[in-house]
């Protein structure tokens, strides 16, 4: 018996729901280039689950047209790894942002990527708390004026990217909420991986962060200010792509297109990415966008479904009855 693959439209995964974001919002963009991106895999709407945790962006569930759950604040990957493993054909999807996934869910968050479950995580990072009112957040930059910080931030921020590295996830990307095409490329790349996928959105909040990435993000600077990563090919920016990177053995700097190096996101260390995205967003080297590392590792969501079968044939089914029984047990009168 063959099944034929679904033909979907960006519409068939638009929710009846109001969607109630902020106008100008980026996270807006965002949901129109995930339902786009989700309509072109061909898989079946009900084999998708959206999961999220508190937050803006954690009204993402509503909006989608799939199953979906709105969780708890910073629980999101510990939810997903869950409905993960009790439905391993799911493809399990977080949406979540930069406060609700590194502050309170950071320890859930690493622990997600270690573990390397196949669930991807869309982190959308304006560098501020945008639900309670402007807060600064783990990613806010040191120095901003903020309802929790009025003299000014003293934190030194993360860099989700570098995170994301350290904590050994095998897919870590960048995108922007507005660049739909490059957003859309990212998401379907994470989609094909096998494995935890991690994906950072640069996203505006209009309200209390306008303009946080303007300089890496506004129309008459990107060409300049990024440089889109893709494998195998050589690390080239600028409108016309006259200007390139390349790695020495103590630093990246600016060369000409015909020195570029060229980039390796299957590194097994995973070094360059992690030098290339400590670049300075406001220094001559341009911020990395796409796939800064992509390799292949056991995912654990099979291989615990391997062991529990592996185990069932060995000892048999097992009943709840003989589960209590079992190990040291005694009666209380």
């Amino acid at each position: 018996m063959t099944t034929e693959t679904p033909t979907y439209k960006k519409k068939d995964f638009v929710s009846d729901q109001e969607v109630r974001w902020c106008p100008g919002c980026g996270d807006y963009a965002i949901l129109n280039g995930v339902q786009q991106a989700f309509a072109s895999f061909g898989v079946p709407k009900e084999k998708f689950a959206v999961i999220s945790g508190i937050g803006c962006s954690s009204r993402f569930p509503y909006y989608m047209d799939t199953f979906g759950f709105h969780s708890i604040h910073g629980r999101a990957p510990a939810i997903a790894s869950g409905v993960k493993i009790a439905n391993p054909d799911l493809h399990v999807w977080v949406v979540t942002g930069d406060g609700d996934a590194l502050s309170i869910g950071g320890n859930h968050l690493i622990h997600a990527m270690r573990r390397n479950m196949d669930i991807k995580v869309l982190l959308f990072n304006n560098r501020i708390y945008g639900l309670t009112k402007g807060q600064y957040s783990p990613t806010t930059v040191p120095g901003k004026n903020t309802p929790s910080s009025p003299y000014g931030s003293l934190d030194e921020p993360f860099n989700p990217i570098s995170l994301a590295l350290g904590a050994g996830a095998s897919f870590v990307a960048r995108t922007v909420d507005t660049q739909i095409k490059h957003l859309k490329e990212v998401i379907t790349a994470a989609h094909n991986h096998k494995g935890f996928a991690f994906v950072e959105i640069l996203q505006n909040c209009v309200i209390f962060n306008d303009g946080a990435f303007g300089h890496v993000t506004d129309k008459e600077v990107r060409d300049d200010r990024q440089v889109d990563l893709r494998d195998g090919q050589p690390m080239l920016f600028g409108k016309e792509k006259d200007k390139g990177l390349r790695f020495t053995s103590k630093s990246l700097e600016v060369c000409s297109p015909e020195e570029a190096g060229t980039w390796q996101a299957d590194g097994p260390t995973g070094a360059n990415a992690f030098r290339i995205c400590q670049a300075c967003e406001n220094g001559e080297i341009p911020v990395p966008i796409g796939i800064l590392r992509q390799v292949e590792r056991p995912v654990l969501d099979e291989t615990v479904t391997k062991q529990v079968q592996d185990v069932t044939e060995s000892l048999g089914e097992g009943t709840l009855e003989s589960l209590l029984s079992s190990g040291e047990t005694w009666d209380v009168s």
